[in-house]
């Protein structure tokens, strides 16, 4: 496991540790998944590929397997990504069952939630010492879930029932066994994307084991290149013992968010320090404007008890915790209708309508304005009448500010490497250069204050490539790695440039 080690801790169980000081970018662990496969509650999509397919209503399609007859692209039939289906398909032609081909109102096509687990239970009969050892210790929380009746129940009908009814699997795999793997998986497994794109979700036995916490200190890269292997870096320094944690949810969620998705999807409650703090570390994350008083904030005053009242740090008004989230899932409300509008600058400038009317109720740095700066940031250079050329120096410098905002967040809740903060840099380094060039042009800087500023931005640039060139190069992040590689390059060639010219 390179440079981790396995241990067994009081509050988190069987967990990882770093096994020798590390650097920030040193591999840690890397590993193949025990068995990949379609994401719970998906659509139709090939067995191999991963792509959507479409069916008509009555199941048709040309895209089945010649040989069970199961959803299979044409070019998969006939490639090396077949090799996915092949197992299961020997069982689904033994045992003649067919695909129905049968979608639910919201897109969803029950019958393919047998495949992962299926894949888990054949790599545990290929792979016994593994299953032994790696997976079958792992949590799947059977109690827990069963507090779901509906959910649990589905589960054994489209699930355990099917594998051991129809597919004739019960002399291999007992009721209890297939349910155990369903378990697994959705405690454990993660979301991958083929080099195309398209999302699957892979188990990863010691990957899956890391102890949770809202500020990770390891990064992951999953690499479709190579057959799905995740890697495991270090996001800052980290000493010989220290635990090795990643986040569970979303880092630029709010604390009563990702404590929701934690409760729903991981059955635990998070104890981390910034989950205790009402402030979230200072940023005051989830923060609303106090509306007794000029000056005050109110926050959660016990965040993971999820009735806490919200308290004023100036004057002490109460606010009860069903009036704060009403508020939140009206803005939030607000926010996705923005979200829905077609890229353009309409989309844009309803964007920094909603962020000035949220001045006066949200903290300057809430995850709902964040969330909206991060939109603003993406659209800013590249929407119909906000191209990058077009953008005068007061909208450059609000792209950048954007993005200085958004890295002062990054810099508490992912430290170090991480690929949100990569993308900011890159994001944030364009603007940055405009607004040097057309500062010369103007005679507004000169020579030297011109190069100081290129030079920052190729700092930004250096440090987006030192976070991304371990990413998959067919990975979007894989992507931008090497475009911002030419970026710096070209900029260096320019500084150079200018330094001889100057001399």
């Amino acid at each position: 496991m390179l440079k981790a080690r396995l241990e067994q801790d009081a509050v988190f169980g069987r967990c990882l540790a770093t096994a020798s000081s590390v650097r920030r970018g040193d591999l840690v662990l890397e590993e193949l998944p025990f068995a990949r496969g379609p994401k719970r509650d998906s659509g139709i999509v090939c067995l191999g590929c991963y792509q959507f397919l479409q069916f008509g209503e009555d199941g048709d399609s040309l895209d089945r397997c010649e040989i069970c007859d199961w959803p299979l692209c044409a070019s998969c039939a006939g490639g090396d990504d077949a090799t996915d289906h092949s197992n299961e398909c020997e069982i689904f032609s033994a045992a003649r069952v067919t695909f129905a081909g049968n979608v639910s109102d919201d897109g969803v096509c029950t019958q393919l939630d047998c495949i992962t687990p299926l894949r888990v239970l054949l790599a545990k009969e290929a792979n016994p010492a593994r299953w032994e050892s790696e997976v079958a210790p792992m949590e799947h929380h059977e109690e827990e879930r069963k507090q779901d009746a509906d959910l649990w129940h589905a589960d054994r009908v489209n699930i355990a029932q099917y594998l051991r009814g129809p597919c004739k699997l019960a002399s291999r795999f007992s009721e209890e066994l297939i349910m155990q793997v369903v378990g697994v998986l959705e405690v454990n497994a993660f979301e991958a994307r083929t080099s195309r794109g398209y999302p699957l979700r892979c188990l990863y036995p010691y990957t899956g084991i890391l102890a949770h916490n809202c500020v990770p200190n390891t990064s992951r890269s999953i690499y479709p290149s190579e057959g799905f292997k995740i890697r495991l870096r270090a996001m800052v320094d980290l000493e010989e013992g220290q635990p090795l944690h990643h986040s569970y949810t979303y880092t630029l969620d709010g604390s009563a968010q990702r404590q929701n998705h934690l409760r729903q999807g991981k059955y635990f409650v998070c104890q981390c320090d910034r989950c205790l703090d009402p402030t979230e570390l200072e940023t005051h994350f989830s923060s609303l404007k106090c509306g007794q008083c000029a000056e005050g904030y109110q926050v959660p005053w016990q965040p993971t008890d999820s009735d806490t009242s919200w308290n004023c740090s100036t004057c002490g008004a109460i606010t009860s915790n069903p009036e704060v989230q009403a508020m939140l899932q009206s803005l939030q409300s607000e926010v996705n209708t923005v979200q829905a509008v077609d890229m353009g600058p309409k989309r844009l400038e309803e964007a920094e309508r909603l962020l000035r009317k949220y001045k006066s109720l949200l903290h300057p740095m809430h995850y709902i304005a964040t969330g909206l700066r991060q939109l603003l940031i993406e659209m800013y250079g590249r929407v119909q009448g906000y191209e990058m050329v077009q953008l005068p120096d007061h909208q450059l410098e609000r792209k950048a500010q954007l993005c200085r905002e958004v890295l002062q967040v990054l810099n508490s809740f992912e430290p170090g490497l991480s690929r949100t903060r990569a993308m900011n840099l890159y994001e944030m380094h364009v603007p940055l250069v405009l607004l040097a060039k057309s500062g010369f042009i103007a005679n507004k800087l000169k020579g030297g204050e011109l190069r100081a500023r290129l030079v920052d931005a190729i700092d930004l640039l250096k440090e987006c490539v030192e976070i991304l060139e371990f990413e998959d190069q067919s990975s979007q992040e894989g992507v931008l790695c090497g475009v911002a590689k030419q970026a710096l390059k070209q900029l260096s060639l320019s500084v150079e440039g200018l330094g001889s010219e100057l001399d």
